[in-house]
């Protein structure tokens, strides 16, 4: 159950962030789920390996790498769907940068993160 929570709370914190970020655009709340489990499983996979070869770099750049392989899956995921577009990567980051905000203050909203 708190699985499907998670997902539905991604999607419109997308959607939301889409509203917000002017040069993203989602077809709609379908689109924004989709969109957010492809980039979810593109970090867990395709950026975990990314994140590994550029841990040296990453550790003296306090995260900055895993941040920009973050915008790097977003961009990704904009390539293989049609109905998620980014302008570019200026677009993607501040996506980035929105949806995990948004993200935090639904998972404040709902409560998501409690341990039951």
């Amino acid at each position: 159950m708190k699985l499907i929570l998670e997902i539905l709370l991604m999607g419109l914190a997308m959607l939301i962030g889409a509203y917000i970020v002017p040069g993203v655009s989602v077809a709609g709340y379908g689109s924004a789920i989709v969109a957010a489990v492809l980039i979810a499983c593109a970090n867990a996979t395709l950026g975990l390996v990314l994140r590994i070869f550029t841990f040296p770099l990453n550790f003296l750049t306090l995260g900055l790498v895993s941040f920009i392989i973050t915008v790097l899956m977003i961009l990704l995921v904009d390539n293989l769907m049609t109905g998620f577009n980014t302008t570019g990567f200026f677009a993607a980051t501040i996506l980035a940068i929105a949806v995990s905000i948004i993200k935090m203050i639904l998972d404040l909203v709902f409560n998501s993160n409690k341990n039951k």
